[in-house]
């Protein structure tokens, strides 16, 4: 148990983003910085007008991240915040999940409900998410109950249901024009991250495959299944000639992301399971996919949209 009084003396960004422009709540979050007495400013720089702030500190104490927190709450202020060494906070690589990350669906429940079997399915995809079942073990239940099911629900499944979460383009983008490589790695299939890849701009994509017949869905997927080690390794290996996995940015929402988000220089919740969240560096519940570029000390002004 750390001792509540201790601090660390380097230098760190504390990034405030406000779900909703708003001149009244920035002051607060202004505020909250200026009246806490042990925490020492260095500078403020505003990200954009009364949406982003970053602020540079000093002589942080270790309990930070719970005190602002509960500080968020108790002003009733939707805003995320990251808190994080100042040091190599731009990154060359962003890693993502898919599935409830950069897109709003799991596309193995949408697909299930072509089926007539989502109910079924999306319970052992919330558990599975959860860390409460093997995702490997989970994945080959799941498309087992999928088999039969004509190819055409694939397309029907993505032009009808499939939508990118805010903020993915501009996200994918912004880092491309700064020199980084972006990377899709996803539990789910590759005909979703062919086509997500492309329509938000990411270089490289990495799924599982649906076997089929040339008609109907098989019900089994290609071996090896893509999970929690193997997002780690694409982690290691596409941050390989960037300088390593601190290098990268990372991003998810279930216990198969933990690996990678935990290993990697920024490791981001999205609107993640309770497992993620409390592992992770940082967390998105109340804003947008941009809001990742704001914690790296970008700029509105240098957004790519």
């Amino acid at each position: 148990m750390p001792n509540p009084n201790s601090h660390t003396q380097a230098k760190k960004s504390l990034t405030f983003v406000l779900k909703q422009k708003n001149e009244e709540n920035f002051r607060l979050l202004a505020s909250f910085c200026v009246e806490t007495p042990d925490v020492h400013i260095h500078s403020v720089n505003i990200l954009s007008p009364d949406i982003a702030v970053d602020v540079i500190i000093t002589d942080a104490p270790d309990n930070l991240r719970g005190r602002i927190a509960k500080a968020l709450i108790g002003k009733k202020l939707e805003a995320d915040f990251c808190l994080q060494p100042v040091k190599n906070r731009k990154k060359k690589l962003l890693i993502c999940d898919m599935d409830s990350t950069l897109i709003g669906q799991e596309c193995i429940d949408e697909l299930a409900d072509f089926a007539g079997v989502k109910d079924h399915v999306s319970a052992i995809t919330e558990r599975a998410m959860r860390g409460e079942l093997d995702f490997e073990e989970a994945l080959i239940e799941r498309v087992g109950l999928l088999k039969g099911l004509p190819l055409k629900a694939l397309s029907d499944c993505y032009n009808d249901r499939i939508t990118l979460n805010a903020g993915a383009k501009t996200l994918a983008a912004t880092m491309k024009a700064n020199d980084a490589k972006t990377v899709i790695v996803s539990g789910g299939f590759t005909y979703f991250t062919s086509r997500i890849a492309k329509l938000s701009g990411f270089d490289v994509h990495q799924a599982n495959t649906l076997r089929d017949d040339g008609k109907t869905l098989l019900g089994t997927v290609g071996m090896p299944i893509l999970g929690r080690d193997a997002k780690k390794q694409a982690l290691e290996e596409h941050s390989k000639s960037l300088g390593g996995p601190s290098a990268a940015l990372a991003i998810g929402d279930g216990a198969n992301d933990l690996a990678m988000i935990t290993a990697s220089g920024l490791g981001i919740a999205y609107r993640a399971k309770p497992i993620v969240a409390d592992a992770a560096h940082c967390a998105i519940n109340h804003t947008d996919l941009t809001t990742a570029l704001y914690f790296q000390g970008y700029k509105e002004s240098e957004f790519v949209r």
